[in-house]
């Protein structure tokens, strides 16, 4: 399997474990990623609410370099996947926009390409069984809620990711790892996303309400798949309401063994060590 390769800005910056958990697990999984050469920024979070055109111009400039690898482009980013899905609805919905595009980018845009989630590419291409098949070490007593967020989802006609309202592949990858998956009614609220500097206040509450949920749920940690939840929930929950949170590619990594997972968990603002250490799975 082989899939041109769009990491965005956070998988270089605060979501780094992110970037190098997924870029680990593909290689030993044999899924083979081409980055795209000289990719730029998609534009969130503020293009879209500044400038119409621009918010379409930025991600397609890099749908056309996968075009151009004639590979589908994985991205494991939320909001990264949710503004080149956009732009593809947009481009596909207007001809004269998609003209008015190519004529900017100064090369024709296509739609040639599918934009994938990793989530996705793990469950449907790759698959649970197989996935199974890798772990070395289960994740026994290990029960996370998986946490989707807004990006992946909404709104369901241009994502057309999964079920917007109860998702569930997130769910099983982690079940496919040993992990007890924990059924909850919260796993596509929002985290309070980008307010998080302009509305600390009301983002931490959001975060708290996230926690307490997760608590009541029989949970003792988080996993998410998107690097604004992940800053949110590891940076804004209250110490008397935290749980760990994980990528879900970190959690990967460590059920098949890669020595590279041990060093990702320090990077959290809440330690997963001492949950990790507390099931032997460290």
């Amino acid at each position: 399997m082989r899939y041109s390769y769009y990491p965005g800005c956070s998988l270089h910056s605060t979501g780094k474990e992110y970037g190098l958990s997924v870029e680990v697990v593909c290689q030993a999984l044999g899924i083979e990623l081409k980055e795209l050469f000289d990719w730029s920024c998609c534009g969130a979070t503020s293009a879209h609410s500044t400038n119409f055109k621009l918010s379409v111009a930025l991600p397609a400039r890099n749908l056309v370099k996968a075009e151009q690898q004639g590979l589908d482009v994985m991205i494991p980013c939320a909001a990264c996947f949710n503004r080149f899905k956009s732009a593809q609805y947009h481009l596909a919905a207007d001809p004269d926009l998609q003209k008015e595009i190519s004529e900017t980018l100064a090369t024709p845009y296509r739609g040639g390409v599918a934009v994938r989630s990793p989530i996705d590419i793990f469950h449907r291409d790759f698959g649970l069984e197989n996935l199974a098949a890798r772990v070395s070490r289960k994740l026994e007593g290990l029960k996370p809620v998986s946490y989707y967020g807004c990006l992946w989802l909404r709104p369901a006609e241009v994502c057309n990711f999964e079920d917007p309202e109860n998702p569930v592949m997130l769910d099983e990858i982690v079940d496919s790892l040993g992990a007890e998956s924990r059924k909850w009614s919260f796993k596509t609220d929002c985290c309070g996303g980008s307010l998080t500097i302009s509305r600390t206040e009301l983002v931490e509450n959001m975060v708290g309400r996230l926690m307490r949920m997760a608590r009541e749920a029989g949970a003792n940690c988080i996993v998410t798949a998107c690097p604004l939840c992940m800053a949110n929930l590891d940076m804004r929950a209250r110490p008397e309401e935290e749980l760990p949170v994980f990528y879900f590619t970190e959690l990967m990594a460590l059920a098949m063994g890669l020595e590279e997972a041990k060093g990702w968990f320090k990077l959290h603002c809440i330690d997963p060590r001492p949950l990790l250490n507390s099931l032997d799975l460290l």
